[in-house]
């Protein structure tokens, strides 16, 4: 019996270790200890996911029925005849999107442009149909005509509004399009009447340099070289594609860039920008002033303090663990600060 009572005690490291120089507290060791504090620290993580999950969700539930209300007001104000209380209205609803894009899924920042532009295009439409029609008089045009005098000269025509082939990426529908193609070496220049909420195309230009003094609704620069673009804020999106040795300076909510080398970009984006078969690409702040342009951000619902210029994602390089040879940050000795 006595023999039998000894093979059951305890190894003696195990009571070394939970023995009564702990002061009757187990203590357990280091390896145990260590795996316990991972452990807890996995738990907390957990926590946190969820916790993150949790505002997500509560901030998109809470965007989605404050968009869906503001978008049935201005409906409403449209159909009772009421455009520029609807226009005001409207523009709460971009600021809305605007300030919400951080937490929303790119599909929902999607849909809520899409709602955007298309009560931008029944406004204008809206305003078109209640505003007076002109009377043309004639008669006062011949009696300003001195005998022998030269005929009077026609007015210079609005820029080229370039066809739209379909539904290319980044149209949205709204405004009818405007903007320039197919110039080589000129001083091009659009301003806020001709801009506000319009869709504005620049197509095959080559050595221009480009003002765009206003609030644009959306932007896309195709196939364009060596150009330098000043652009005012844009409510909605901006796409640059096929560009090589371009500047660009803009302000918006999205920036895409497809198939461009060699560029620079002086942006202010409110989500983060994508790149996706481009190299030497570079990003500095927005950096452009002109009279008006405080007016034309807030009627672009854009928010001045809130600028990702130097996040951006690349679609080609997917490596975690080392930065994209893509794209790169322009030093700050190298960016230019006076564009006039």
């Amino acid at each position: 019996m006595e023999a039998a009572g000894e093979e059951r005690r305890a190894p003696a490291a195990f009571v070394a270790a939970v023995g009564p120089e702990a002061g009757g507290t187990a203590v357990l060791p280091e390896r145990l200890q260590r795996r316990e504090a991972e452990r807890q620290r996995g738990v907390a993580r957990q926590r946190e996911l969820k916790e993150a999950q949790a505002v997500r969700e509560e901030g998109s539930e809470f965007f989605a029925a404050a968009f869906g209300r503001e978008r049935e007001a201005v409906e409403a104000l449209l159909a009772a005849g009421r455009p520029e209380e609807a226009a005001e209205r409207l523009q709460g609803l971009r600021k809305l999107l605007t300030e919400s894009v951080r937490f929303l899924a790119p599909y929902e920042v999607r849909q809520g442009q899409e709602a955007v532009s298309r009560l931008q295009a029944e406004l204008e439409a809206r305003r078109q149909q209640l505003q007076p029609k002109k009377k043309f008089a004639f008669r006062n045009l011949k009696k300003e005509a001195a005998p022998g005098a030269e005929p009077r000269h026609a007015e210079p025509e609005e820029p080229a509004q370039p066809p739209a082939a379909g539904s290319a990426e980044g149209e949205s529908g709204g405004a009818p399009l405007c903007g320039f193609s197919r110039a080589e070496g000129r001083e091009l220049e659009l301003g806020p009447a001709e801009l506000l909420q319009r869709d504005v195309v620049l197509e095959e230009l080559r050595g221009c340099r480009v003002r765009l003094r206003g609030n644009p609704n959306t932007l896309r620069v195709r196939e364009c070289r060596g150009c330098t673009v000043l652009c005012g804020p844009v409510s909605t999106s901006v796409l640059v594609d096929g560009c090589s040795e371009c500047q660009l300076v803009v302000a918006c909510q999205q920036l895409r860039t497809h198939r461009t080398r060699g560029s620079r970009f002086y942006v202010q984006v409110t989500s983060r920008a994508v790149i996706e078969d481009c190299s030497d690409v570079s990003f500095a702040p927005y950096a452009w002033s002109y009279p008006g342009v405080e007016a034309d951000f807030e009627s672009s619902g854009l928010d001045r303090n809130s600028n990702n210029w130097n996040l951006v994602d690349d679609f080609d390089w997917l490596a975690s663990d080392s930065p994209s040879p893509n794209w790169s940050l322009i030093p700050e000795q190298e960016r230019v600060s006076c564009w006039d």
